[in-house]
């Protein structure tokens, strides 16, 4: 390429020309030779832009103007890697580092009647980056539910006491799973029956039915038909777990066996009340107790009911699924789980509740069957033989084929107990009905108008106290005879300690 010599360009300096250092031929680009008195890539081929002088030049006012001014907020401010302004962003990426000098290509004539600059649309400027703060550092409030108990109701979680915080005084009972105590808190000086977990057969860990226990006991104590749970106390090996509860003076089963007569009718809606009151209370929270019976309902002297042992007791949900047939005492069992249903509902505590309603009423269990098959003839014997017609779905039963019902076909209810009331007799029957789907509910049976109808409940505080076998107390029985005299040596000797000889 050759350069010609204008005179009138002679005095104009180089417009290409920067700092930069100039790209040499080996890397492999045409370039215009360097010379003094060069042709300015910005003039055209009619000589218009060599008459003008330098500063009349657009390109140089651009070039000098526009840095760090014009450019696009979306560009990255690298020291290194400066963007020429005047170029598209497809070239302006390609430029290479300012230490090399760029390669001159003319580009097409601008030109010079419109000497102002381009203006382009104002883009606001990105959004940052936004750095999630750790929670301990934010500072934002989340709106709290209504519904959700304040942080301060919750109890903080410690660790368990040890049970030597508790004087044992005497044992009161052992049951499937667990061994009762009655002790005296060290701190408090109060009395409070201690439940000793039965854990030293076990080798899968900490048992379900215990779980099951502690978590109906926490969720339903806080009715006051319910014995509540006070806290867990262990014990210096694993296998010592203890379960604090309110300790209650006596259980229907033995109250009912040491009166000398049955419960009035008085009494007996006044016990009903508060059972059904309990029962009704554990199935709003979804809990089957599925082990009602008279030995599970403790009472105090001041005529309360308490609802105990959850042994057996667990949540249940909609839809039920499948559970467990072996529950509940064989006396208080309902017919479809003794004739194998997969699936039961609420309605085998209902079942449970009429046993015992019937008993309190007579003073003895009213099915005390000897095994299943004795325990479903004299429900068949009581209530007459079932049907499809009277329990819908009572032949599709697993073990209907089985058995040969014996009985007659009406229920002689009414005869057994003929000395109940119309309503009673109405309650009872709806509470032993053979259809758990028909069965009445614990809420439902609790608003029945026997309780409503004379005689009215008495009032708790109007109960008969009695002598506390779980305190170690005892009856003071009529005698046929008077016991032989005791000697005062003998009496000396034992410092007292056998209490049973004064009786």
């Amino acid at each position: 390429m050759s350069t010609q010599h204008d005179p009138g360009q002679e005095q104009q300096q180089p417009i290409a020309s920067s700092s930069r250092d100039p790209v040499t031929a080996s890397d492999g680009v045409d370039l215009p030779v360097k010379h003094d008195k060069k042709r300015s890539k910005w003039d055209t081929d009619d000589g218009e832009a060599g008459s003008s002088s330098p500063s009349s030049i657009p390109a140089i006012k651009r070039r000098l103007v526009r840095p760090k001014k014009i450019r696009r907020p979306d560009e990255p401010d690298h020291p290194h890697s400066p963007q020429n302004p005047s170029l598209p962003p497809s070239q302006s990426q390609a430029l290479p580092d300012e230490t090399h000098e760029v390669s001159i290509i003319a580009p097409e004539p601008i030109s010079t009647s419109n000497p102002s600059p381009i203006v382009r649309p104002h883009r606001p400027p990105p959004p940052s980056p936004t750095i999630p703060l750790p929670p301990s550092n934010q500072q934002k409030s989340y709106a709290r539910s209504k519904y959700a108990p304040l942080r301060s109701s919750h109890p903080p979680l410690i660790s368990c006491r040890s049970v030597f915080n508790y004087t044992r005084l005497n044992h009161i009972e052992e049951g499937t799973y667990g061994v009762v105590f009655r002790a005296r808190c060290n701190d408090t000086k109060q009395i409070y029956a201690l439940k000793k977990l039965k854990l030293d057969e076990e080798k899968q860990g900490f048992p379900i039915t215990s779980l099951r226990e502690v978590m109906a006991l926490m969720q339903a104590g806080e009715h006051p038909n319910v014995v509540g749970v006070r806290e867990i106390v262990v014990g210096d090996t694993l296998n010592q777990v203890f379960i604090v509860m309110p300790f209650i003076e006596h259980d229907l089963k033995t109250l009912l066996a040491d009166m000398p007569h049955p419960f009035l009718q008085s009494e007996v809606k006044t016990i009903m009340s508060q059972l059904l009151s309990a029962v009704a209370h554990c199935h709003a929270n979804w809990i089957l107790h599925r082990d009602l019976k008279t030995s599970n309902l403790l009472m105090n002297n001041r005529g309360q009911i308490k609802v105990a042992d959850f042994g057996l007791a667990r949540k249940f949900g909609d839809p039920l699924g499948e559970m467990t047939q072996l529950v509940v005492t064989l006396w208080y069992r309902s017919p479809e789980l003794l004739l194998g249903a997969k699936e039961y509902t609420t309605s085998v505590d209902i079942w449970s509740i009429g046993c015992i309603f019937a008993e309190l009423m007579q003073g003895e269990p009213l099915f005390p069957g000897k095994g299943e098959i004795d325990q479903i003839n004299r429900i068949f014997q009581l209530l007459g033989r079932p049907n499809d017609e009277l329990w819908p779905g009572y032949s599709s039963l697993p073990l209907v084929a089985k058995i040969n019902p014996i009985g007659p076909m009406f229920s002689t209810l009414r005869q057994k107990f003929k000395h109940l009331t119309y309503e009673g007799h109405n309650l009872l029957s709806a509470l032993l009905c053979y259809d758990p789907k028909r069965r009445i509910s614990a809420e439902e049976a609790g608003k029945h108008p026997y309780f409503s109808e004379n005689p009215l409940p008495k009032h708790p505080d109007l109960f008969a106290s009695f002598p506390s076998q779980a305190a170690g107390e005892k009856r003071h029985k009529s005698l046929v005879s008077p016991s032989a005299p005791i000697r005062l040596d003998r009496i000396e000797k034992d410092n007292l300690a056998d209490l049973e000889s004064f009786v």
